[in-house]
């Protein structure tokens, strides 16, 4: 008996202990909180997805604490302190920004602790990271599988590339270093220059060819084949890119899903020079995210490209069994041949918040029909009521005696009243 209350004892006290390092905050904290660097989680108490999020959030307030680092950790109950969310414009549960410096940035990652603790490091610490030595340019290189740098001394395009990263930071890293840092294979033409370095090579960003600088590292900072999650694939809506993709099996992979991957990551790296600045490549576990887009089931395992930008995609017009049938359909799709589908137009926009509706009532209805029904008959019944009302409560045009002409028939109407004058 004495064990398990010591157990229970020591759980509470570690429960305590890690919440310590997470300080819930309230309207008051943008007078309290001075030039201190923030991480702040704002929930709603009957939110599931906070609740979920709540013990996540604890282990990164005591693991940043354990760091060291710089970045405090606080949440804040929105629908409590009002004022705060309205400072920080939150307009969905769980919304997680930081605070630095009087700059917001907003975090739109997985909510993982992983994902988290990397948007911490990285908008917590310096805007520019320098690499001063050949070693902690190949530490870096290890451990990002894109990476940014500036190359030479002050000049124009530093002010830029700066520019660049204090809005680009809560997406990817900027570093940077002197020539004599660089691997020997790496061959600069001129300096200053900014080179991005990914799927085992790297590019020197070109204006005359790539246009604004801050638009090329947003089009450059995934790498060219990867892994693609809903969170990530939304994110490349930003670039403005096409992402070609292979749906695959969540788990068990069958022959022909691995086959599909091993396809699309084939095509990536031996047509680079010739997809790269309008393509992405990858593969997609489920397809769930795609069912919303395409508004049906989508067939597992499958191809699709698709364009987040106008929540466009388009579809194989035959098999794809070959390099040369991904190839033709990829090139299809660049030309215009191949049709697309989707899109965000008013009809389009319509058709999916239907399909939504749907999709989140199904299983409401398989499971508990009585409560399908009246989430779908009272919002119905409130409508019915308010144009009810507003019917009744419009103006007839016939008070004070006034029909909807404003003339009375002959038989009502009013009768003069005359006044005699006298005579003299």
């Amino acid at each position: 008996m004495s064990n398990r209350r010591n157990t229970v004892l020591l759980s509470v006290l570690m429960a305590l202990s890690v919440s310590a390092f997470v300080e819930e905050l309230d309207d008051t904290f943008m007078e309290t909180r001075g030039d201190d660097i923030w991480l702040i989680k704002f929930y709603a108490p009957w939110c599931s997805f906070c609740k979920q999020l709540d013990p996540v959030w604890h282990q990164i307030g005591s693991e940043l604490r354990s760091l060291g680092s710089p970045v405090n950790v606080g949440k804040s109950d929105a629908t409590a302190s009002t004022g705060l969310a309205k400072e920080f414009k939150v307009r969905g549960y769980p919304a997680i920004l930081m605070l630095k410096k009087g700059v917001k940035y907003n975090y739109s990652g997985p909510r993982t602790r992983d994902g988290i603790l990397d948007f911490a490091h990285r908008v917590g610490g310096p805007l520019v990271r320098s690499l001063s030595s050949l070693q902690l340019f190949q530490h870096a290189m290890n451990r990002h599988d894109v990476m940014f740098v500036y190359v030479g001394a002050t000049s124009q395009l530093k002010e830029n590339y700066t520019s660049a990263a204090e809005e680009l930071i809560v997406h990817t890293y900027f570093f940077s270093s002197t020539r004599d840092v660089l691997p020997k294979v790496v061959s600069l033409t001129s300096l200053p220059a900014v080179v991005v370095f990914k799927d085992g090579t790297y590019f020197t960003f070109d204006e005359k060819h790539d246009g604004d600088l801050k638009s090329w590292i947003n089009r450059e900072r995934f790498p060219n084949y990867l892994r693609i999650d809903s969170y990530t694939l939304y994110a490349m809506g930003e670039s403005g890119k096409l992402v070609v993709l292979a749906l695959v099996e969540e788990k068990s992979l069958s022959e022909e899903s691995v086959r599909y991957k091993s396809l699309v990551e084939k095509v990536s790296a031996d047509y680079r020079d010739i997809y790269s600045r309008n393509v992405y490549f990858g593969f997609m576990e489920g397809s769930d995210y795609i069912n919303g887009l395409v508004m049906g089931e989508v067939v597992v395992p499958s191809f699709i490209v698709v364009n987040l930008s106008s929540d466009g995609y388009f579809l194989p017009p035959g098999a794809v069994e070959t390099e040369h049938h991904l190839l033709d359909f990829l090139n299809g799709v660049l030309d215009g041949s191949v049709q697309f589908q989707g899109g965000n137009g008013v009809d389009q926009r319509a058709r999916r918040f239907i399909y939504d509706i749907k999709v989140t009532l199904t299983p409401v209805f398989s499971q508990a029909p009585l409560l399908g029904c009246f989430l779908v008959v009272f919002p119905i019944a409130i409508i019915v009521v308010f144009f009810y009302l507003c019917c009744k409560n419009r103006p007839t045009g016939t008070e004070d005696g006034e029909d909807g002409g404003g003339l009375l028939a002959p038989s009502l109407q009013r009768p003069t009243k005359r006044t005699d004058k006298k005579s003299d």
